[in-house]
Protein backbone atom coordinates (compact mmCIF):
# COMPACT_ATOMS: atom_id res chain seq x y z
CA UNK A 1 0.00 0.00 0.00
CA UNK A 2 1.43 3.27 -0.89
CA UNK A 3 1.72 5.77 1.77
CA UNK A 4 -0.23 8.88 1.62
CA UNK A 5 1.28 12.44 1.18
CA UNK A 6 0.68 12.81 4.73
CA UNK A 7 2.47 10.15 5.34
CA UNK A 8 5.73 10.78 3.01
CA UNK A 9 5.63 14.68 4.38
CA UNK A 10 5.85 13.28 8.11
CA UNK A 11 8.54 10.85 7.50
CA UNK A 12 10.42 13.99 5.87
CA UNK A 13 10.41 15.46 9.30
CA UNK A 14 11.60 12.89 11.36
CA UNK A 15 14.83 12.95 13.30
CA UNK A 16 17.20 10.60 12.01
CA UNK A 17 20.80 8.97 12.57
CA UNK A 18 23.15 9.30 9.37
CA UNK A 19 26.06 7.19 10.17
CA UNK A 20 29.39 8.58 9.86
CA UNK A 21 32.85 6.25 9.45
CA UNK A 22 36.43 7.84 9.80
CA UNK A 23 38.64 5.71 11.01
CA UNK A 24 42.09 4.48 10.82
CA UNK A 25 40.52 1.04 8.68
CA UNK A 26 38.99 3.59 6.40
CA UNK A 27 42.73 5.44 6.01
CA UNK A 28 44.07 1.94 5.20
CA UNK A 29 41.15 0.99 2.80
CA UNK A 30 42.21 4.15 0.59
CA UNK A 31 45.36 3.96 0.47
CA UNK A 32 45.63 0.24 -1.25
CA UNK A 33 42.23 1.76 -3.24
CA UNK A 34 45.06 4.92 -4.66
CA UNK A 35 48.04 1.82 -5.26
CA UNK A 36 45.40 0.04 -7.27
CA UNK A 37 44.97 2.86 -9.15
CA UNK A 38 47.95 4.04 -9.66
CA UNK A 39 48.95 0.34 -10.67
CA UNK A 40 45.74 0.63 -13.29
CA UNK A 41 47.33 3.74 -14.76
CA UNK A 42 50.83 2.70 -14.90
CA UNK A 43 49.57 0.18 -17.89
CA UNK A 44 48.08 2.47 -20.10
CA UNK A 45 50.09 4.81 -22.62
CA UNK A 46 48.52 7.78 -21.01
CA UNK A 47 48.09 9.13 -17.29
CA UNK A 48 46.65 12.16 -18.92
CA UNK A 49 44.55 13.84 -16.10
CA UNK A 50 46.41 12.28 -13.13
CA UNK A 51 48.19 14.27 -10.46
CA UNK A 52 49.71 13.83 -7.00
CA UNK A 53 46.91 13.15 -3.79
CA UNK A 54 46.55 15.35 -1.22
CA UNK A 55 49.16 14.24 1.22
CA UNK A 56 48.05 13.69 4.96
CA UNK A 57 44.35 12.11 4.92
CA UNK A 58 43.54 11.64 8.43
CA UNK A 59 40.16 11.01 10.58
CA UNK A 60 38.04 13.63 12.10
CA UNK A 61 38.53 14.08 15.87
CA UNK A 62 36.38 12.27 18.05
CA UNK A 63 33.93 14.63 18.25
CA UNK A 64 33.03 15.18 14.64
CA UNK A 65 32.57 12.02 13.66
CA UNK A 66 30.00 10.22 15.59
CA UNK A 67 26.65 9.90 13.76
CA UNK A 68 24.71 13.24 12.90
CA UNK A 69 21.09 13.73 13.78
CA UNK A 70 18.70 15.25 11.03
CA UNK A 71 15.54 14.94 9.47
CA UNK A 72 15.57 13.83 5.71
CA UNK A 73 14.26 17.09 5.00
CA UNK A 74 17.41 19.03 6.48
CA UNK A 75 19.07 16.91 3.47
CA UNK A 76 17.15 17.72 0.89
CA UNK A 77 17.42 21.10 2.25
CA UNK A 78 21.08 21.20 2.15
CA UNK A 79 20.90 19.68 -1.60
CA UNK A 80 18.83 22.28 -2.73
CA UNK A 81 20.87 25.29 -1.00
CA UNK A 82 24.13 23.48 -2.91
CA UNK A 83 22.88 23.60 -5.91
CA UNK A 84 20.73 27.18 -6.66
CA UNK A 85 24.09 28.01 -8.91
CA UNK A 86 24.52 25.08 -10.46
CA UNK A 87 25.37 25.09 -14.75
CA UNK A 88 23.48 22.18 -16.30
CA UNK A 89 23.27 23.69 -19.40
CA UNK A 90 19.55 24.81 -20.32
CA UNK A 91 18.17 22.74 -17.26
CA UNK A 92 19.63 25.60 -15.36
CA UNK A 93 16.17 27.81 -16.15
CA UNK A 94 14.58 24.76 -14.46
CA UNK A 95 15.28 26.04 -10.36
CA UNK A 96 18.17 24.10 -9.88
CA UNK A 97 17.28 23.60 -5.87
CA UNK A 98 14.25 21.75 -6.53
CA UNK A 99 15.53 18.82 -8.17
CA UNK A 100 15.61 17.10 -4.53
CA UNK A 101 12.25 17.07 -4.04
CA UNK A 102 11.92 13.79 -6.45
CA UNK A 103 13.67 12.41 -3.27
CA UNK A 104 10.66 12.63 -1.15
CA UNK A 105 9.77 9.09 -1.46
CA UNK A 106 13.47 7.60 -0.95
CA UNK A 107 13.84 7.99 2.83
CA UNK A 108 12.74 5.63 5.88
CA UNK A 109 13.73 4.83 9.33
CA UNK A 110 15.18 1.15 9.80
CA UNK A 111 14.60 -0.41 13.35
CA UNK A 112 17.38 1.21 15.30
CA UNK A 113 16.40 4.80 14.29
CA UNK A 114 19.22 5.32 11.58
CA UNK A 115 18.17 6.63 8.07
CA UNK A 116 18.11 4.54 4.95
CA UNK A 117 16.35 4.31 1.55
CA UNK A 118 12.72 2.55 1.06
CA UNK A 119 11.70 0.47 -1.75
CA UNK A 120 11.40 2.88 -3.95
CA UNK A 121 15.11 4.45 -2.83
CA UNK A 122 16.41 1.34 -3.84
CA UNK A 123 14.59 0.46 -6.68
CA UNK A 124 15.73 2.84 -9.65
CA UNK A 125 16.66 1.82 -13.16
CA UNK A 126 20.59 1.66 -13.23
CA UNK A 127 21.13 4.70 -15.16
CA UNK A 128 18.81 6.68 -12.75
CA UNK A 129 20.83 5.20 -9.50
CA UNK A 130 23.86 6.97 -10.64
CA UNK A 131 22.44 10.04 -11.13
CA UNK A 132 20.62 9.56 -7.43
CA UNK A 133 24.43 8.46 -5.73
CA UNK A 134 25.76 11.69 -7.93
CA UNK A 135 23.28 13.79 -6.22
CA UNK A 136 22.47 12.52 -2.53
CA UNK A 137 25.96 11.99 -2.21
CA UNK A 138 26.09 15.52 -2.14
CA UNK A 139 23.28 15.78 0.24
CA UNK A 140 24.99 13.99 3.08
CA UNK A 141 28.73 14.54 1.98
CA UNK A 142 27.89 18.17 2.43
CA UNK A 143 25.78 17.38 5.59
CA UNK A 144 28.39 15.57 7.36
CA UNK A 145 31.46 18.43 6.09
CA UNK A 146 29.01 21.12 7.54
CA UNK A 147 28.43 19.32 11.29
CA UNK A 148 32.31 18.92 11.13
CA UNK A 149 33.19 22.93 10.50
CA UNK A 150 30.27 23.49 13.04
CA UNK A 151 31.90 21.81 15.86
CA UNK A 152 34.91 23.09 15.58
CA UNK A 153 33.50 26.85 14.99
CA UNK A 154 30.51 26.71 16.96
CA UNK A 155 30.38 30.82 16.59
CA UNK A 156 30.55 30.95 12.69
CA UNK A 157 28.37 31.12 10.19
CA UNK A 158 29.01 28.21 7.39
CA UNK A 159 28.56 29.28 3.41
CA UNK A 160 28.47 26.49 0.72
CA UNK A 161 29.37 27.42 -2.46
CA UNK A 162 30.13 25.31 -5.76
CA UNK A 163 33.67 25.22 -6.64
CA UNK A 164 32.86 25.92 -10.45
CA UNK A 165 31.35 29.09 -9.63
CA UNK A 166 33.97 30.75 -7.59
CA UNK A 167 36.83 29.41 -9.84
CA UNK A 168 35.59 30.89 -13.37
CA UNK A 169 36.18 34.79 -12.39
CA UNK A 170 39.94 33.74 -12.63
CA UNK A 171 39.97 30.23 -14.52
CA UNK A 172 37.48 30.00 -17.34
CA UNK A 173 38.64 29.39 -20.76
CA UNK A 174 37.84 30.98 -23.82
CA UNK A 175 37.35 27.82 -25.72
CA UNK A 176 34.78 26.73 -24.51
CA UNK A 177 34.06 29.76 -23.74
CA UNK A 178 32.85 30.36 -19.83
CA UNK A 179 33.91 26.90 -18.74
CA UNK A 180 36.77 25.10 -16.60
CA UNK A 181 36.97 22.21 -19.38
CA UNK A 182 37.42 19.26 -17.89
CA UNK A 183 40.30 20.17 -15.01
CA UNK A 184 39.64 18.08 -12.28
CA UNK A 185 38.43 20.26 -9.63
CA UNK A 186 36.89 19.72 -5.47
CA UNK A 187 33.09 19.66 -5.40
CA UNK A 188 31.79 22.62 -3.23
CA UNK A 189 34.16 25.30 -1.03
CA UNK A 190 32.54 26.00 2.64
CA UNK A 191 33.39 29.08 3.97
CA UNK A 192 33.47 29.47 8.28
CA UNK A 193 33.20 33.18 8.26
CA UNK A 194 31.69 36.41 11.21
CA UNK A 195 32.07 39.79 10.12
CA UNK A 196 35.13 41.59 10.53
CA UNK A 197 37.26 38.41 11.31
CA UNK A 198 39.28 36.38 8.27
CA UNK A 199 37.45 33.84 7.00
CA UNK A 200 38.17 29.72 6.47
CA UNK A 201 38.52 28.19 3.67
CA UNK A 202 37.81 24.10 3.25
CA UNK A 203 37.18 22.40 -0.09
CA UNK A 204 35.04 19.58 0.20
CA UNK A 205 34.95 16.26 -2.55
CA UNK A 206 31.11 14.78 -2.61
CA UNK A 207 30.49 11.18 -3.90
CA UNK A 208 28.03 8.36 -3.24
CA UNK A 209 27.35 4.64 -4.42
CA UNK A 210 24.74 1.98 -3.83
CA UNK A 211 27.12 -1.10 -3.63
CA UNK A 212 25.93 -3.63 -1.15
CA UNK A 213 28.57 -4.58 1.27
CA UNK A 214 28.75 -8.08 2.55
CA UNK A 215 28.74 -7.78 6.79
CA UNK A 216 31.73 -10.38 6.80
CA UNK A 217 34.18 -8.96 4.55
CA UNK A 218 34.66 -5.59 5.21
CA UNK A 219 33.32 -2.22 6.72
CA UNK A 220 32.83 -0.53 3.51
CA UNK A 221 33.16 -1.21 0.01
CA UNK A 222 35.96 -0.95 -2.95
CA UNK A 223 34.02 1.22 -4.76
CA UNK A 224 33.82 4.04 -1.46
CA UNK A 225 37.87 3.34 -1.17
CA UNK A 226 38.15 4.08 -4.87
CA UNK A 227 35.82 7.37 -4.78
CA UNK A 228 37.99 8.93 -1.80
CA UNK A 229 41.41 8.04 -3.20
CA UNK A 230 40.01 9.99 -6.34
CA UNK A 231 38.80 12.91 -4.36
CA UNK A 232 42.48 13.36 -2.61
CA UNK A 233 43.64 13.78 -6.29
CA UNK A 234 40.55 16.70 -6.72
CA UNK A 235 41.23 18.50 -3.52
CA UNK A 236 44.99 18.68 -4.12
CA UNK A 237 44.12 20.38 -7.30
CA UNK A 238 43.00 23.52 -5.44
CA UNK A 239 45.24 25.40 -3.25
CA UNK A 240 44.65 28.87 -1.27
CA UNK A 241 47.91 31.54 -1.03
CA UNK A 242 50.66 28.10 -1.20
CA UNK A 243 50.67 24.42 -1.69
CA UNK A 244 48.77 22.38 0.65
CA UNK A 245 47.49 25.50 2.37
CA UNK A 246 43.91 24.59 2.50
CA UNK A 247 42.27 22.11 4.38
CA UNK A 248 40.12 19.50 2.59
CA UNK A 249 37.32 16.94 3.44
CA UNK A 250 36.85 14.46 1.05
CA UNK A 251 33.50 11.89 1.47
CA UNK A 252 31.28 8.83 0.00
CA UNK A 253 27.98 8.17 0.90
CA UNK A 254 26.62 4.40 0.74
CA UNK A 255 23.54 3.91 0.88
CA UNK A 256 23.21 0.21 1.10
CA UNK A 257 25.47 0.17 4.38
CA UNK A 258 24.62 -2.72 7.08
CA UNK A 259 24.23 -0.01 9.20
CA UNK A 260 21.88 2.31 7.14
CA UNK A 261 23.49 5.03 4.89
CA UNK A 262 26.79 5.62 6.33
CA UNK A 263 29.36 8.79 5.22
CA UNK A 264 32.48 8.16 4.70
CA UNK A 265 35.15 11.22 5.52
CA UNK A 266 38.44 11.92 5.83
CA UNK A 267 40.17 15.49 6.30
CA UNK A 268 43.62 17.04 6.24
CA UNK A 269 44.65 20.29 8.02
CA UNK A 270 45.48 23.85 6.51
CA UNK A 271 45.93 27.07 7.91
CA UNK A 272 45.21 29.49 5.26
CA UNK A 273 42.49 31.88 5.53
CA UNK A 274 41.10 34.84 3.72
CA UNK A 275 42.16 38.44 4.80
CA UNK A 276 39.62 40.61 6.51
CA UNK A 277 37.58 43.08 4.48
CA UNK A 278 36.22 46.47 4.87
CA UNK A 279 32.82 46.76 5.07
CA UNK A 280 32.89 50.02 2.35
CA UNK A 281 34.91 51.04 -0.58
CA UNK A 282 36.82 49.16 -2.86
CA UNK A 283 37.80 46.12 -1.43
CA UNK A 284 34.33 45.45 0.40
CA UNK A 285 32.48 42.56 -1.16
CA UNK A 286 29.53 45.53 -2.44
CA UNK A 287 31.59 45.93 -5.43
CA UNK A 288 31.71 43.94 -8.15
CA UNK A 289 34.73 41.69 -8.76
CA UNK A 290 37.33 41.63 -12.10
CA UNK A 291 37.91 39.13 -13.68
CA UNK A 292 41.28 37.68 -13.75
CA UNK A 293 43.67 35.47 -15.87
CA UNK A 294 45.70 33.37 -13.16
CA UNK A 295 47.81 30.19 -14.38
CA UNK A 296 46.77 26.82 -14.43
CA UNK A 297 49.53 24.87 -16.38
CA UNK A 298 52.61 23.80 -13.72
CA UNK A 299 51.21 26.73 -11.15
CA UNK A 300 52.23 24.35 -8.17
CA UNK A 301 55.43 23.66 -6.71
CA UNK A 302 55.23 19.96 -5.21
CA UNK A 303 57.81 18.50 -2.89
CA UNK A 304 60.63 16.35 -4.98
CA UNK A 305 59.86 13.01 -2.83
CA UNK A 306 56.44 13.14 -4.20
CA UNK A 307 57.53 12.47 -7.16
CA UNK A 308 57.14 15.62 -9.29
CA UNK A 309 58.32 18.63 -9.65
CA UNK A 310 55.18 20.81 -10.09
CA UNK A 311 51.68 19.93 -11.60
CA UNK A 312 48.96 21.76 -12.64
CA UNK A 313 46.37 23.53 -10.11
CA UNK A 314 43.70 26.05 -9.17
CA UNK A 315 46.03 28.37 -7.58
CA UNK A 316 44.50 31.47 -5.53
CA UNK A 317 48.40 33.86 -5.14
CA UNK A 318 48.47 35.48 -2.09
CA UNK A 319 48.25 39.10 -3.59
CA UNK A 320 44.69 37.68 -4.66
CA UNK A 321 43.52 36.23 -1.75
CA UNK A 322 41.39 39.51 -1.08
CA UNK A 323 39.97 39.18 -4.40
CA UNK A 324 39.02 35.80 -4.11
CA UNK A 325 37.74 36.83 -0.36
CA UNK A 326 35.04 39.08 -2.22
CA UNK A 327 34.33 36.54 -5.40
CA UNK A 328 33.40 34.04 -2.43
CA UNK A 329 31.16 36.66 -0.61
CA UNK A 330 29.05 37.41 -3.69
CA UNK A 331 29.11 33.78 -4.84
CA UNK A 332 26.95 33.19 -1.44
CA UNK A 333 24.90 36.21 -1.90
CA UNK A 334 23.79 34.67 -5.98
CA UNK A 335 22.89 31.93 -4.18
CA UNK A 336 20.84 33.08 -1.41
CA UNK A 337 18.95 35.43 -3.92
CA UNK A 338 18.70 32.61 -6.44
CA UNK A 339 17.31 30.18 -3.52
CA UNK A 340 14.28 32.63 -3.26
CA UNK A 341 13.49 32.87 -6.80
CA UNK A 342 15.64 36.48 -6.75
CA UNK A 343 15.17 36.79 -10.34
CA UNK A 344 17.26 39.56 -12.19
CA UNK A 345 18.97 40.48 -8.92
CA UNK A 346 20.68 37.44 -8.90
CA UNK A 347 23.14 38.59 -11.83
CA UNK A 348 24.26 41.62 -10.59
CA UNK A 349 26.48 39.38 -7.91
CA UNK A 350 28.19 37.22 -11.20
CA UNK A 351 30.27 38.20 -14.07
CA UNK A 352 29.73 36.94 -17.85
CA UNK A 353 31.68 33.74 -17.19
CA UNK A 354 29.56 32.51 -14.10
CA UNK A 355 26.38 32.97 -16.08
CA UNK A 356 24.86 36.99 -15.32
CA UNK A 357 23.01 36.79 -18.64
CA UNK A 358 21.22 33.78 -17.81
CA UNK A 359 20.15 34.76 -14.41
CA UNK A 360 19.10 38.15 -15.36
CA UNK A 361 16.78 37.57 -17.63
CA UNK A 362 13.50 35.86 -16.94
CA UNK A 363 13.03 33.60 -20.01
CA UNK A 364 13.36 30.21 -18.08
CA UNK A 365 11.22 28.98 -15.58
CA UNK A 366 13.28 28.93 -12.58
CA UNK A 367 14.26 32.60 -13.40
CA UNK A 368 10.92 34.30 -14.27
CA UNK A 369 9.93 33.06 -10.31
CA UNK A 370 10.56 36.34 -8.64
CA UNK A 371 10.12 36.05 -4.94
CA UNK A 372 6.51 35.69 -5.84
CA UNK A 373 5.39 33.98 -2.29
CA UNK A 374 5.37 35.12 0.73
CA UNK A 375 5.38 33.05 4.19
CA UNK A 376 5.13 33.83 7.49
CA UNK A 377 6.75 31.27 9.55
CA UNK A 378 6.43 32.01 13.83
CA UNK A 379 5.66 35.59 13.64
CA UNK A 380 8.94 36.14 11.06
CA UNK A 381 8.05 36.99 8.10
CA UNK A 382 10.00 35.19 4.75
CA UNK A 383 9.74 36.14 1.02
CA UNK A 384 10.42 33.69 -1.46
CA UNK A 385 9.53 31.56 -4.64
CA UNK A 386 7.33 27.94 -4.32
CA UNK A 387 6.78 25.03 -6.31
CA UNK A 388 3.36 22.41 -6.28
CA UNK A 389 3.45 19.09 -7.52
CA UNK A 390 1.96 15.88 -6.41
CA UNK A 391 2.65 12.84 -3.90
CA UNK A 392 0.43 10.03 -4.69
CA UNK A 393 -2.53 12.60 -6.43
CA UNK A 394 -2.25 14.52 -3.64
CA UNK A 395 -1.03 18.13 -4.24
CA UNK A 396 2.04 19.49 -2.43
CA UNK A 397 3.61 22.95 -1.64
CA UNK A 398 7.25 23.46 -1.50
CA UNK A 399 8.67 26.90 -0.15
CA UNK A 400 12.34 28.40 -0.21
CA UNK A 401 13.02 32.16 0.64
CA UNK A 402 14.82 34.06 3.04
CA UNK A 403 13.87 36.48 5.67
CA UNK A 404 12.41 39.45 4.47
CA UNK A 405 14.37 41.82 5.68
CA UNK A 406 17.99 40.05 4.77
CA UNK A 407 16.60 39.19 1.58
CA UNK A 408 16.20 43.31 0.91
CA UNK A 409 19.81 43.60 1.78
CA UNK A 410 21.06 41.69 -0.90
CA UNK A 411 18.55 42.84 -3.37
CA UNK A 412 20.12 46.13 -3.10
CA UNK A 413 23.23 45.05 -2.78
CA UNK A 414 24.22 45.31 0.51
CA UNK A 415 26.04 42.54 1.05
CA UNK A 416 28.86 43.36 4.00
CA UNK A 417 25.58 44.56 5.92
CA UNK A 418 23.69 41.09 4.94
CA UNK A 419 26.65 39.54 6.47
CA UNK A 420 26.51 41.83 9.81
CA UNK A 421 22.95 41.48 10.13
CA UNK A 422 22.63 37.71 9.00
CA UNK A 423 25.34 36.94 12.37
CA UNK A 424 23.58 39.12 14.50
CA UNK A 425 20.41 37.19 14.16
CA UNK A 426 22.17 33.82 13.28
CA UNK A 427 20.05 32.76 16.76
CA UNK A 428 16.95 34.09 16.47
CA UNK A 429 14.98 31.97 13.91
CA UNK A 430 12.11 29.79 13.80
CA UNK A 431 12.41 26.53 14.72
CA UNK A 432 10.73 23.23 12.84
CA UNK A 433 8.50 22.51 16.11
CA UNK A 434 7.56 25.99 16.05
CA UNK A 435 5.60 26.04 12.80
CA UNK A 436 2.56 23.75 13.13
CA UNK A 437 0.91 24.36 9.37
CA UNK A 438 3.80 22.93 7.81
CA UNK A 439 4.18 19.65 7.37
CA UNK A 440 8.49 19.80 7.49
CA UNK A 441 10.41 22.81 7.59
CA UNK A 442 14.70 23.38 7.97
CA UNK A 443 15.62 26.75 9.50
CA UNK A 444 19.66 27.64 8.71
CA UNK A 445 21.27 30.35 10.83
CA UNK A 446 21.92 32.98 7.61
CA UNK A 447 18.22 33.43 7.55
CA UNK A 448 17.06 30.99 4.43
CA UNK A 449 14.16 28.61 4.90
CA UNK A 450 13.08 25.95 2.96
CA UNK A 451 9.41 24.16 3.72
CA UNK A 452 6.72 21.62 2.62
CA UNK A 453 3.40 21.07 3.17
CA UNK A 454 0.13 19.45 1.34
CA UNK A 455 -1.71 22.33 -0.18
CA UNK A 456 -4.57 23.46 1.90
CA UNK A 457 -7.87 22.70 0.84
Amino acid sequence: MNPTAFDVIRRLGDLLNVQVNSSPELIAGVGRAAAAVDRERAKRITTEGHGPRKPNLRQLPRAECGPVLMTPWDLLATFARATTLARQGRGRGLAEHWQGLKYCRAFAADRHGSLCLTDEGKAPELAYRAMQARELGRAFGLAVAERALRERYPDHLISIVDVETVLLPGFARTKPAGTLGARPRPDFLLEAWRPDESSRIFVVTVNGNHQVVKPKTSASSRTTYRQLARGSERVERFHLGQSNGTPALTTATEFLATAGVTVHVLHTGGGTELPVRPTTGTDSADVAIGRRALPYVDSVAVPAERGAERHNAFLIPEKELSWFGRVVARAHAAGQLSLAGGGGTVGRYLIDEQGRKHFSETAFAGTASVHDAKVCFAGERYVGTDQVFRINGTRVEAFSGMAAGLYDLLAEGKVEEYRRRAYKQRDGWPEPDDIDDWGASSFRPDGTALAIRVVPE
